[in-house]
């Protein structure tokens, strides 16, 4: 008799928080070569509150909104070239966009 089940998905790879280890080489390695003007925006909850660990980031374009507290990101001018479906998807890009490193949160 025959143990073996049907076969089954391999469990979804899910992101996962952060380290300050992790933190230091990304700043120390990734990061380095960008421009210390480049703006840093994290991303929010749906609810404008509350806490998550920092999860994973995006080189992108950011552009404000009118107050100027928040706004949109944007694909990069080198992705959109290489991306049809992107064009399509951002077809402009506010003139305000600047580039930016954007964190994301776990939740």
């Amino acid at each position: 008799m025959s143990t073996s089940g049907p076969a089954e998905p391999a469990p979804r790879q899910r992101d996962q928080p952060l380290t300050l280890d992790v933190l230091r080489r990304l700043v120390g390695n990734d990061w380095a070569r960008l421009p210390g003007s480049t703006l840093v925006v994290l991303s929010v909850d749906p609810e404008g509150n509350g806490f998550s660990p920092f999860s994973t980031y995006a080189l992108a374009r950011y552009a404000p909104e009118a107050d100027e507290l928040r706004g949109e990101v944007y694909p990069l001018e080198s992705e959109l070239a290489q991306d049809t479906e992107l064009r399509r998807l951002y077809p402009q890009i506010p003139t305000n966009a600047v580039a930016a490193l954007v964190l994301y949160p776990l939740g």
